[in-house]
């Protein structure tokens, strides 16, 4: 199992304000689905910021997302660990498989991988 990229989700009620000032650290918008905004760094594309209104099939909006290259097996390890399933394995519309699960800490971490 491999990390491709760790992102953080920063809730946001005001979106377009938050995306000002992002663009004013170097980030600029790169998806959109209203609810959540992916920002990244042209220079260094995987360095994102995710801002959340909510979350479009989970019921919590998650700290960070973990991008996996295989998230089944990451799912497995994680069920295996005991650790709390927030929201269940499954595929979304908008192309990616995710689960979400809490760390010991009880921050909420979506696990994913693009379809």
């Amino acid at each position: 199992m491999a990390v491709r990229r760790v992102v953080p989700n920063v809730r946001s009620q005001s979106a377009k304000e938050s995306r000002r000032f992002y663009g004013l650290l170097g980030f600029e918008e790169v998806m959109n689905l209203e609810w959540v905004v992916t920002l990244a760094s042209p220079a260094a594309p995987t360095a994102q910021v995710n801002l959340m209104t909510d979350d479009a099939t989970a019921p919590v909006v998650p700290d960070m997302s973990v991008e996996v290259d295989d998230v089944d097996a990451v799912y497995a390890a994680v069920r295996e660990s005991g650790a709390q399933i927030v929201h269940p394995l499954q595929d979304e519309e908008w192309g990616v498989r995710r689960f979400f699960a809490r760390d010991p800490d009880g921050r909420v971490v979506n696990v994913l991988s693009h379809r």
